[in-house]
């Protein structure tokens, strides 16, 4: 196995194991022993337990910036990217914290742990949603005075918007369908575009 493959398969061993028993009741031992490789090899690649959780995290938001960046390479108005971005986000962060059971409040319990780690996520999010801003702009769909700001108000309104979403405290009375229009309303309000 190389030596990535390895690194993988220990952070997919570990992810399970925190997802049944939950970080704090997860040793090096039990990942060692459920890798099926020595604590030797586990402590090539991490120092420990913290390390591999941050491992597990990174992962996690690796996946959610793929989906990301594929929504950009969409054919698509600038609008409607915008508002695929927000929702993948979202429904990318819900499905992580739901697919890692007990790490679901180690996730939320260690949020500062969460928030170093995703500092790198972060900076790509950004990136792509300013690329799509700018691509409204070049493009005449959108009145942006400051693309730099509206990138962050955007990026951080996704961000705050995580919790209430994951929780199922967004809309409460509305199917996630009924708000994808007044969303997508508000978004094209904020952004100029007036073509929608």
């Amino acid at each position: 196995m190389s030596i990535s493959k390895t690194r993988q398969h220990l952070v997919s061993i570990a992810r399970d194991l925190f997802a049944r028993k939950g970080l704090e009741a997860t040793t090096m031992n039990d990942i060692a022993n459920a890798s099926g490789r020595g604590r030797r090899t586990l402590y090539t690649y991490f120092r420990n337990k913290e390390e591999i959780y941050e491992a597990v995290i990174e992962s996690e938001l690796e996946r959610l910036s793929e989906k990301m960046d594929s929504v950009a390479a969409m054919d698509a108005p600038p609008s409607e990217k915008i508002l695929l971005l927000i929702y993948t986000h979202l429904q990318s962060i819900r499905e992580t914290v739901v697919r890692n059971g007990t790490l679901r409040a180690q996730f939320f319990r260690n949020i500062w742990q969460v928030e170093k780690v995703r500092k790198t996520f972060d900076a790509e999010e950004r990136a792509i949603i300013r690329r799509v801003l700018e691509e409204g702009s070049g493009s005449g769909s959108f009145r942006i005075e400051n693309i730099g700001l509206m990138t962050d108000i955007v990026h951080y309104c996704a961000k705050g918007l995580e919790v209430p979403y994951i929780y199922d405290r967004l809309a409460r009375d509305l199917t996630e369908e009924d708000t994808k229009p007044i969303v997508l309303g508000i978004i094209r309000r904020a952004l100029g575009d007036l073509r929608g």
